[in-house]
């Protein structure tokens, strides 16, 4: 008999299967094989290689099964003895013969591990003696390991009083000597300094919350009344984005804000500029297309005459100078932040000829393919690409699968997203799976695979008094897994999806720079063990293992076994690294840390939500209200940073926390979910159908507001994508076309000639690899080199280039193959 379906009272617009867990995809499959577990748990058994292994002393051995145990034995990890030495060398060369296993061999080597079937030997004398290059570590991975030490009684209560003064100072955190600075005073005045600055930082928060609950009130009695508040509400109530977009409308039409788009003039952006670009661009496309509809049949790749390229030139030069990220401004949030839907017409007319024109410029026949490659090229750096940026928060992370729902029905998501904590869980679904089953993931009954908070008090407070960590490493990597779909890496993930997946991870070391795990800089990393990490809280999660694929299928640690926690601790929303590696000057950012949206205040009104009094010219609370909210905020920010530079913070569980609040956490574009007061009380707690309901549709709701925005920037990002890629020249991976320069291949081709074939680009689907084997030029002139398809990257095309110049190259390019594979 069939389990009924739990349907709450309040649906939000959802279907009854939407509440069926038995309609998920793949809801009962289990990507993870065992071996792939059995390495992670050996993973998390080797010591730190942070740490001498020398450092330690022995303890009794461990039991030998591995999957049986939970991260509660694996974080205690019991000492392991290191085989025989002629069986560790052999081991050794065998490890040498496989680039990829150098990594876990060092890890391994730092103390000698011993693979888990080996017997250990026991007894007091062994391990007194150290033999076999024993090891123990902490039991918690916050506090130190103390071996009681048996000696004569008047010591005793100095080592016991030694011991508690250690581990109080592990769990409250001191700075060690070198991080901080020498003298009477610091020592003398730094706890009651920072006592004085963190009662002064807490009056001022209560005076902010005060301040808020002020605002609030003069809105919901003073702005929200009559038809604005039913207006407002028919707004929430909606679950599709045509039907809000209708009561958006509504909204502008009752408070005059169409008149607002149809001046021109505005503050935040040049709007003479915008005309005259706008009028010019027209006259030159209608001209070009014109001349387009006379030439009749030119073969692609001629040029018109001289006389008839004039409009399709201009309209070139217009394009590449007004084509780029906020020109003059007309991609400056205000714009869309006095409407509730929409921005200034000629905006939005200026965008729309810009999309008619470089459509236009795609597939004219009066450019030539090389003119347009170099135009894509140089439009494509200039506007840059979108990100969507999902911050960490717990529980409150759910919220991100609103905000996903939302872009994926209207078409609108980018290719590139990061995720940091609970981020990267849903980060890691999205670009693990393609849209269409995305579309049947993403409803309530999503609920169900959610279950990494079922445990009691009674098992995870055992945990937690043992380890110093709440949550079992290993269950949530069988958890995990399932949202990414097994073991899979950050490659795969794009190869599979095309999207970009960047994780946040920051090592347990301090002082040590965090990593952004993508296909480029981490792309055999497998993304389970990212999000594990990028989830590691201190006290909720301890440090965890990056893992890697090798090409063999098996998993090894990363990054020689180090160690890494919670990326939100510095680095919530990495816009610089994606602006670094992905040239992403656009972000769209889903924040819901708690503590964050606490301090979210927006005085003037955000995108597609105005400010609704005075035809949002007005304050948010009146000018009094949002002028004390600054002065508290900015002052709060103040003393955070005097905390900081002063170093009078310690750090509790050995980590820096503040960063918390004083990193970047918004983008070009932030939605803010609205959450309730009991998303606090269950922020440990895993959702039921009902709150995951709420949840998907407030965070639906929340993301509306934005997408005309995001539409209008993703309109013309993806036309320009389409014309790089159409206009690309075909290349194999590892060609010599990927080591050098497009201008030296250039050079190579006007210089040297094309001997053979066509230049014309292929799908590299007709041939096999066998076909394309370089050749010697034995007819040719002496000291040349032809090489064919598989070198050059052009199928059927054969390059005359220096035999200096090939050797050079090849030695490169079989150099970066083996980089790559290892």
């Amino acid at each position: 008999m069939a389990k009924p379906i739990d349907i709450p009272s309040k649906t939000y617009g959802f279907p009854p299967q939407a509440f069926d867990p038995s309609r998920l995809p793949d809801v009962d499959t289990n990507f993870l094989p065992r071996e792939h577990l059995e390495a992670f748990i050996q993973a998390l058994l080797a010591p730190d290689p942070i740490q001498s292994a020398t450092e330690y002393g022995a303890s009794p051995s461990s039991p030998t099964g591995l999957l049986s145990r939970s991260s509660f034995d694996v974080t205690k990890r019991n000492s392991s003895l290191a085989p025989p030495s002629s069986q560790h060398n052999e081991r050794s060369e065998e490890a040498d013969l496989d680039p990829q296993a150098v990594a876990a061999q060092a890890a391994a080597a730092a103390a000698d591990v011993t693979s888990p079937g080996q017997p250990r030997p026991q007894g007091p004398q062994h391990r007194r003696s150290g033999g076999g290059n024993m090891f123990i570590t902490a039991a918690n991975d916050w506090a130190p390991v103390h071996e009681k030490v048996k000696g004569g009684k008047s010591r005793r209560g100095k080592r016991r009083g030694g011991r508690a003064r250690k581990t109080v100072e592990a769990v409250v955190g001191v700075r060690s000597k070198d991080e901080t600075r020498e003298g009477y005073l610091y020592g003398l005045l730094k706890w009651p300094f920072l006592l004085i600055v963190g009662a002064w930082i807490i009056g001022l928060g209560v005076a902010y919350m005060a301040t808020r609950l002020y605002i609030w009130t003069y809105e919901h009695f003073i702005a929200w009344r009559g038809q604005r508040n039913k207006l407002r509400r028919a707004m929430r109530a909606t679950s599709k984005y045509e039907d809000w977009v209708a009561a958006a409308r509504s909204m502008d039409g009752f408070l005059g804000n169409e008149e607002w788009k149809q001046e021109n003039e505005f503050a935040y952006y040049d709007s003479v500029t915008v005309r005259r670009v706008w009028e010019q661009m027209r006259k030159c496309r209608v001209k070009a297309e014109r001349v387009e509809s006379t030439l009749g049949a030119v073969a692609n790749g001629e040029s018109a005459e001289e006389g008839d390229r004039k409009d399709v030139e201009d309209l070139k030069a217009l394009i590449e100078a007004c084509v780029k990220n906020n020109f003059v401004g007309v991609e400056n949030p205000r714009l869309y932040s006095q409407t509730y839907y929409g921005t200034k017409n000629l905006v939005q007319n200026f965008v729309d000829e810009v999309e008619k024109s470089v459509k236009f410029l795609m597939s004219t026949k009066q450019l030539t393919k090389e003119e347009k490659r170099q135009l894509f090229k140089g439009i494509h750096a200039n506007y840059g690409r979108t990100a969507l940026c999902l911050s960490g928060g717990a529980s409150f992370a759910y919220y991100h699968f609103g905000v996903v729902k939302a872009l994926l029905e209207a078409d609108l998501l980018p290719d590139v997203i990061t995720g940091t904590s609970g981020g990267a869980l849903v980060a890691g679904l999205v670009a693990t799976r393609t849209n269409d089953e995305l579309k049947e993931l993403l409803i309530p009954a999503l609920s169900h695979k959610i279950t990494a908070c079922r445990e009691p008090i009674t098992v995870w407070f055992r945990r937690w008094w043992s380890t110093g960590a709440r949550f079992d490493s290993v269950d949530w990597a069988k958890q995990c897994s399932w949202w990414t779909r097994g073991s899979m890496t950050f490659r795969e993930a794009y190869e599979r999806t095309g999207r970009i997946l960047n994780v946040s991870c920051v090592p347990a070391d301090p002082h040590s720079p965090t990593i952004l795990c993508n296909y480029l800089t981490s792309p055999d990393c497998v993304i389970w063990s990212a999000v594990l990490a990028s989830a590691a809280v201190p006290g909720i999660l301890n440090p965890v293992v990056l893992m890697m694929k090798t090409r063999s299928g098996q998993l090894v640690p990363y990054s020689f076994g180090h160690k890494w926690k919670d990326g939100s601790l510095r680095t919530d929303i990495p816009i610089k690294a994606l602006n670094l590696h992905f040239n992403v000057n656009f972000t769209i950012v889903s924040q819901v840390n708690p503590h964050i949206n606490l301090f979210f205040f927006s005085s003037r009104g955000s995108v597609g939500s105005p400010v609704t009094h005075r035809r949002g010219r007005g304050w948010r609370g009146g000018y009094l209200g949002s002028a004390t909210e600054q002065y508290l905020k900015l002052d709060l920010n103040k003393w955070l940073k005097v905390l900081r530079h002063l170093e009078l913070l310690p750090r509790p569980l050995g980590q820096d926390w503040s960063q918390i609040w004083l990193q970047q956490f918004v983008g070009t574009i932030t939605i803010w979910p609205r959450s309730v007061p009991s998303d606090f009380i269950h922020i440990l707690d895993d959702p039921n159908n009902a709150r995951m309901a709420r949840m998907i549709h407030e965070g639906q709701q929340s993301a509306f507001p934005k997408l005309k925005f995001v539409a209008n920037r993703l309109k013309v990002e993806r036309l320009v994508e389409q014309g790089r890629r159409e206009t690309r020249p075909f290349v194999r991976r590892g060609s010599i076309e990927t080591i050098l320069s497009e201008d030296d291949l250039k050079n190579l081709l006007r210089g040297q000639g094309v001997e053979g074939g066509s230049a014309t680009e292929e799908t590299g689907d007709e041939s096999t690899d066998g076909e394309h084997e370089r050749e010697q030029d034995k007819g040719g002139s002496e000291g040349v080199v032809l090489l064919d398809g598989e070198d050059s990257g052009v199928e059927g095309l054969r390059l005359r280039i220096p035999p200096a110049r090939a050797k050079e190259g090849q030695e490169r390019s079989r150099s970066l193959r083996v980089a790559a594979q290892g």
